[in-house]
């Protein structure tokens, strides 16, 4: 399934959490400026209040406008837990009411994601979060499932999985994310999306965790407070800058019919043009992202 601009969810460059146990806050979500929203049936959920927690989603859910639905996913307690198939019989009833996707927690097995999309159906969207070892050794299976619209990765579960204390670089984590990047470009599926950053007020952590990010391929991050969404489209939204570079780029490569050219004291090959056109495709990406979520879609009073 690859991205469009008639799929905001495959442009959307950042992803808000917010639990769903709290209903007042999904409007208020779908408000942040965030190109998507993540209402969460697992870890922001404590075992004792997941039926309460499907109970409040369903309620709220029709007070959505469709414009707002069409930006919400449901993150979904994973399949080998007591709550999955409560989750997926709750989902099962909103498809049809225009939910637009589903996060799948330590997705490790492509049945997982087959027996979730035929509970679904084809028009519901899949994000499978790998967060796990074996998530990760599954990521290539993951990817080429049918409805899965991009990877996310789960960096703090994956830590405590694979037995790791990661620094505040996540230096550790380097070839688990560049798997990620892999697997995604081998299935064809837009750019994959970043951990989270934990610590809120550290706005220093989320620039550099941001630059790593961008500079290791992924397209868009997970958000976990909507102070931080602000900065992440910055990050995945190339800079005036850099879009005129690629335009010149492009222009240069035009003027000389195509072949090797010299702009700014850099030779212009195949792979530097490649690079000028995926830089203005991304710009092109991200206005349409913030288009959508423009038309934020809270509370439906018509």
């Amino acid at each position: 399934m690859s991205g469009s601009a008639g799929q905001p969810l495959a442009l959307a460059r950042s992803f808000l959490f917010v639990p769903a146990t709290r209903p007042e806050r999904f409007a208020k979500a779908l408000a942040s400026g965030a190109d998507a929203v993540i209402i969460d049936l697992e870890d922001a959920v404590a075992p004792g209040e997941k039926a309460q927690a499907r109970q409040l989603l369903a309620q709220a859910w029709a007070g959505l406008a469709p414009a707002g639905r069409a930006r919400v996913l449901v993150r979904v307690n994973a399949g080998h837990t007591v709550w999955h198939g409560d989750d997926l019989n709750l989902l099962g009833g909103l498809v049809g009411l225009g939910v637009a996707g589903v996060v799948l927690s330590k997705a490790e097995h492509a049945a997982q994601l087959s027996h979730v999309a035929a509970v679904l159906g084809s028009g519901c969207a899949l994000v499978p979060l790998i967060e796990s070892v074996a998530g990760l050794d599954a990521a290539d299976a993951l990817a080429r499932c049918p409805q899965v619209l991009r990877l996310a990765f789960g960096n703090l579960d994956f830590q405590a999985d694979a037995g790791l204390a990661c620094g505040p670089d996540e230096s550790e984590l380097t070839a688990v994310r560049l798997a990620v990047l892999l697997a995604s470009r081998r299935a064809q599926l837009p750019s994959p999306i970043d951990g989270v950053t934990a610590d809120t007020q550290d706005t220093e952590q989320l620039a550099r965790d941001l630059l790593r990010s961008r500079r290791g391929g992924f397209g868009a991050k997970l958000c976990i407070h909507p102070s931080q969404v602000a900065a992440v489209n910055a990050a995945f939204t190339p800079s005036p800058t850099e879009i005129d570079w690629a335009r010149r780029v492009l222009a240069a490569s035009d003027a000389a019919g195509g072949g090797v050219v010299s702009l700014d004291g850099r030779m212009v090959d195949a792979p530097v043009l490649l690079l000028a056109q995926r830089t203005l495709a991304r710009a092109a990406d991200a206005a349409n992202a913030a288009d959508a979520a423009h038309g934020h879609g809270g509370p439906d009073h018509a």
